[in-house]
């Protein structure tokens, strides 16, 4: 086994194949591939896998009889590397990366260094070698890497008004809603949602029976499950006029609750904001493209507003060209940037051309990762050369019950690695009749994920 030591032991395969769900007709488009890591001539390594392999968990007899053998339950093992002789040997570390971006049949042995969001790590025991590598099993005479690591979870929209506000007060705190992703929540470094709902009803309702109105008092419910992040670029923050939306706006600024994509006047609306953790600085910016919220201008609050397809009338070529330039400024100042889009048609897991046209000038403009909202259904992933793009996340909490996909949706959690994305995976739930969502696995996971692979792109498309 040359110079790796595997320092636990015991053989648990868990894996979880995914449902044989047919793509869209319309053939996944290939990305651009990625800009390669370099990678230094030592460095630690993991095993990785496509997105959609069947290969999640390996204990430690597990890996060694991979690194053995060659291959394991019919998976074929590829390393760079001359000392695992019962693998297949490709030149670089970069070419068996893209390799197992390609193929669910594959398991990739690499440089911890040559790995990104495009493959999946695969934990050795319950060790996940992104988020705490100085505990991974598998180990080279190497020393582990000590990167600055910082962990995100982006959520799908919160709407904590209606018939969910008629809950949380008979429930006994608006907290309830949120306790089966509560730790999950917490956990993370940054944790980011889209609120769509006033914490004000000072006006008259402006969408009918859809406007949504939230009790202020949700804002501890926010700040207990973890939120950093507060985006308002939607449609329902101006649900209730003006004078709603400046009483949002301080009710958050007082609860210490950061909020982005709206404001007091399009300077603030369109005001990027930068969240430290360690070393790690993460840049948000947030748009809406439905409408129905007021757009901000110099003097008037409202939302930072992109027009484009299919609700806000032909695309705003002017304001597109704007919002690049806002990402090329915020990305010469922060180490990741995350642009929140509200965008594309509800009910369907089909992203809008529009969507896919907006994702590609922000991921040339220097967005790291682009998550969309309004939906209301689970849609695609893509990757655009580096950028991750997340369609729509679905419903977070919401009471949206018309439809058993506009109780599903997922949570997209992050690692970061000194400044770039390491690692991405989606975490579906389902939304019970007490609009709480609750965490799923196995094959109610994997129905509820296929929504978003079978209009997914690039390596999260279905093979």
């Amino acid at each position: 086994m040359g110079r790796t030591a595997l320092l636990v032991a015991g053989l648990v395969l868990a894996g979880c194949t995914p449902s044989p769900v047919e793509p869209v007709e319309t053939p996944p488009v290939e990305p651009t591939p990625p800009v390669e890591r370099v990678e230094t001539p030592e460095t630690p390594r993991i095993l990785v896998t496509h997105h959609h392999s069947p290969l999640r968990v390996l204990s430690a007899d597990g890996a060694v009889r991979l690194l053995g053998s060659g291959s394991l339950s019919g998976l074929r093992l590829l390393t760079d590397r001359s000392d695992v002789p019962a693998a297949q040997r490709l030149g670089d570390a970069a070419a068996v990366v893209a390799r197992v971006r390609r193929d669910p049949n594959l398991i990739g042995y690499v440089p911890v260094s040559a790995v990104d969001e495009t493959v999946r790590p695969v934990r050795v025991g319950s060790v996940d070698p992104l988020r705490d590598p100085a505990a991974y099993p598998l180990r080279s005479e190497v020393a582990p890497p000590d990167p600055d690591i910082v962990t995100l979870a982006i959520t799908g929209d919160l709407m904590l008004g209606r018939r969910v506000g008629a809950h949380l007060r008979e429930a006994g705190g608006p907290t309830t809603v949120f306790r089966p992703f509560l730790k999950r929540l917490a956990a993370a470094d940054i944790t980011v949602g889209n609120l769509e709902s006033t914490l004000s009803q000072r006006g008259s309702p402006t969408q009918g029976g859809d406007s949504f109105g939230a009790d202020p008092n949700v804002r501890g419910a926010l700040r207990a499950a973890g939120f950093d992040v507060i985006g308002l670029a939607n449609n329902h923050v101006g649900d209730f006029g003006a004078a709603a939306m400046r009483d949002t706006f301080r009710l958050l600024r007082e609860g210490g609750l950061p909020y982005v994509g709206a404001g007091r006047n399009r300077a603030e609306a369109e005001r990027p904001l930068v969240v430290e953790r360690g070393d790690t600085s993460v840049g948000f910016l947030a748009v809406d493209s439905i409408g129905e919220s007021p757009a901000a201008t110099g003097s008037s609050a409202g939302t930072s507003r992109l027009d484009m397809p299919p609700r806000t009338g032909p695309m705003d070529e002017e304001r597109l060209a704007r919002l690049a330039r806002q990402v090329r400024a915020l990305a010469r100042k922060v180490d990741i940037v995350i642009v929140l889009t509200h965008w594309g048609t509800q009910y369907t897991n089909v992203p809008e051309p529009s969507q896919r046209r907006v994702a590609r000038v922000l991921a040339q403009a220097g967005a790291d990762v682009v998550v969309g909202g309004h939906p209301h259904w689970l849609q695609g992933l893509e990757q655009v050369g580096d950028t991750l793009v997340a369609h729509s996340l679905g419903n977070f909490v919401f009471d949206m019950d018309l439809q058993q996909r506009t109780r599903e949706g997922a949570v997209l959690e992050l690692v970061l690695w000194d400044g770039v994305v390491k690692g991405a995976q989606l975490v579906p739930y389902v939304i019970g009749d007490d609009f709480t969502p609750r965490p799923v696995r196995g094959g109610r996971a994997e129905r509820i994920l296929a929504t978003a692979w079978e209009t997914s792109r690039g390596p999260y498309a279905l093979p």
